[in-house]
């Protein structure tokens, strides 16, 4: 029997059907594979472009863009009239941001041979680098020359991650005639940095010393940044934006800048200070110290040689001597005694007490600087020939504790709240003071206290303090800052201030005892009268011993100017003008310059002199006419 036709498959057919089943199973593995990669390939666009699109967009941008910060200029020093005491000045410098820099090490290789950069220069970038964030900038150098400036930029491609910036550098256009008082400015240091991160950026300067100290947190300002294109290099194209820092506020100060030029001519080359308030609201419009120190120089960096000269020098040129000297008051103390005694009652304007030239407590004499002594004198006699046994004896009668009590209200021993750092608040002693100290209080240490000797100290600046309380029965306080950012601080009125609690009778008995200092007739101090009889000046001259006279030395004819200069007194003078309507007070220390009456007054008498021709206080006003001071023929004492 023949087998049905398509019963049975021929070899040919079943090889073509079997690669028909194999190239399905490929196809079908071809584009599964390919499905895959598909897959793949889309979700690795999707991270790119969705999740990750914008830090490699970030990435890609910053190979075009770098974004710095920028330092705030500092806010301005200015005088009352608007007249800058420290400013700013362009500075080109040089950066390097850690961040761009591939090679650090080989970048300030190629940098040195440019510019010279120190090995302490060079291991201070590599401390801050390893301080601060990459991204920040650090200062290479400053205050670069044009030529310098030059050369870096033409070698830009060979220098990744170094800059040249345009910035600020602090400026004294006066130089050392406002340093103690306006202070200087220094790089911050770590401490400062962790405190204020602003302080990292390069340029950024801090307050070390007076008002630049003080106002630190007005001046400083706040950051702004800048966004620059850059090509493959590093090289700078065009700017892109910029935002500026906030600069810091401009301080405006009570100080004249004329008469502080005034006061400082007339001290000259003397180891001195000298401070002119207005009497009436406490404005300062003048505190000089001298000798002086230049303070731009704290900013780049002070030498060795430079700091051991000015530590070395004996003078101190470092020291603000207006308001951190501290020196006894010899005679300039006397008007606190006598308020003292007057309050207490155990003296009155009518009282006269005789001096004989000395005063003996038990085996102690006590001299007056007059050897055949005064006589009978009242307060007023006391006050005008500066008579020690007098004011011996109104001490021993009043006490310590009532004279510290009255002194203090008069501004001396205590704290004054300026506007500065380091202001020292002297010291009038009491029993409790000395006996805390281990020591009881004798009537020897009470009478010395009468003449503004033993252990008082107080400063320039507490002197014209209390001559301007007792001129004007007010508790005016000093201060130095006038307005901040154009707004005016509060005391610029005497009403600010309120009114001395000390009988008007005792005040204006002690205001005729230094009346008759300068004007009448055997005062102390007529060299200090002015020329014009119009505008009267009153003051009290002082002389501070810094070492004690033995008898021996007094009987043998001792004389203070044969001694060595730092042994010798210093020398004081405290005034106020004009005396029907106190305006100014002026205080004068001149360190060793031996009598008051010599060598201070005349100082004073010039000094109100400049002020009351400058008559800062009243500028819009009309100019006291006044004459020339060397017209007053000086007669009399010379304590």
């Amino acid at each position: 029997m023949k087998p049905r036709r398509g019963s049975f498959a021929t070899p040919g057919r079943d090889q073509e059907a079997r690669r028909a089943t194999g190239f399905r199973r490929r196809a079908l593995l071809i584009g599964a594979a390919q499905i895959g990669a598909m897959g793949y390939l889309a979700s690795r666009l999707y991270r790119l472009q969705i999740t990750e699109g914008g830090r490699y967009a970030t990435m890609a941008e910053s190979n075009r863009v770098s974004g710095r910060l920028l330092a705030p200029p500092r806010g301005r020093i200015i005088d009352r009239a608007g007249v800058v005491l420290a400013g700013n000045r362009l500075n080109w410098r040089a950066l390097l941001i850690p961040e761009e820099t591939p090679d650090i090490a080989a970048a300030l290789d190629a940098f040195a041979q440019l510019v010279p950069l120190p090995d302490h220069e060079r291991a201070r970038v590599e401390r801050e680098m390893h301080k601060h964030r990459r991204f920040i900038p650090l200062m290479l150098r400053e205050f670069l020359s044009w030529e310098e400036m030059a050369r870096i930029e033409v070698n830009a491609p060979d220098l990744p991650g170094i800059v040249v910036d345009l910035g600020t550098t602090r400026e004294y256009p006066f130089g050392p005639k406002f340093a103690h008082m306006v202070g200087y400015v220094a790089p911050p240091n770590e401490a400062d940095v962790a405190a204020d991160p602003l302080l990292s950026l390069p340029g950024m300067r801090v307050g070390r010393a007076g008002i630049e100290f003080s106002q630190e947190a007005s001046l400083h300002g706040s950051a702004g940044s800048v966004q620059l294109e850059v090509n493959a290099v590093g090289r700078v194209i065009r700017e892109i934006s910029r935002t500026e820092g906030q600069r810091g506020a401009d301080v405006a100060l009570t100080i004249d800048a004329e008469l502080q030029q005034n006061v400082l001519d007339v001290l000259g080359d003397e180891s001195a200070s000298a401070v002119v308030l207005d009497a009436r609201n406490g404005e300062v419009l003048a505190l000089t110290t001298t000798p002086s120190f230049d303070p731009s120089l704290f900013n780049s960096g002070v030498s060795g040689a430079q700091w051991k000269e000015w530590t070395s020098n004996r003078a101190a040129p470092l020291i603000n001597k207006a308001t951190s000297g501290l020196y006894p008051p010899g005679s300039t103390f006397k008007m606190a005694v006598a308020l003292a005694a007057l309050e207490a009652r155990t003296l009155t304007v009518n009282d006269h007490i005789n001096c004989p030239g000395y005063l003996d407590l038990g085996d102690t004499r006590f001299h007056c600087w007059s050897k055949n002594g005064h006589g009978m004198l009242n307060l007023r006699g006391g006050l005008k020939n500066s008579c020690d046994v007098f004011f011996y004896e109104v001490a021993r009668r009043t006490g310590i504790d009532k004279i510290a009590a009255m002194s203090h209200r008069l501004g001396l021993g205590v704290p004054l709240d300026i506007e500065l750092p380091g202001v020292r608040g002297g010291l009038i002693p009491t029993r409790e003071w000395r006996m805390a100290r281990g020591h009881a209080w004798n009537i020897g240490d009470t009478i010395v206290t009468g003449i503004g000797q033993g252990y008082i100290q107080v400063s320039p600046l507490q002197l014209a303090t209390y001559v301007a309380r007792l001129s004007t029965g007010r508790i005016i306080q000093p201060h130095l800052v006038r307005a901040v950012d154009g707004r005016m601080r509060a005391g610029a009125d005497a009403a600010d201030w309120p009114v001395l609690d000390i009988p008007e009778r005792d005040l204006r008995a002690v205001r005729e005892g230094m009346w008759a200092v300068v004007n009448e007739q055997g005062g102390t101090a007529p060299i200090a009268r002015l020329a014009n009889p119009v505008v009267q000046l009153a003051g009290k001259t002082g002389s501070s011993q810094v070492r004690r006279v033995s008898r021996e030395q007094r009987e043998h004819g001792f004389k203070s100017e044969n001694l060595p200069w730092e042994f010798r007194p210093h020398a004081l003078f405290v005034c106020f003008a004009p005396y029907d309507q106190p305006r100014y007070s002026v205080a004068v220390v001149v360190e060793h310059g031996n009598a008051g009456a010599a060598a201070a007054a005349p100082l004073g008498r010039d000094i109100m002199q400049a002020a009351l021709r400058l008559d800062p206080a009243a500028r819009a006003g009309q100019k006291l006419a006044l004459g020339d001071p060397r017209a007053a023929v000086p007669t009399g004492g010379a304590r």
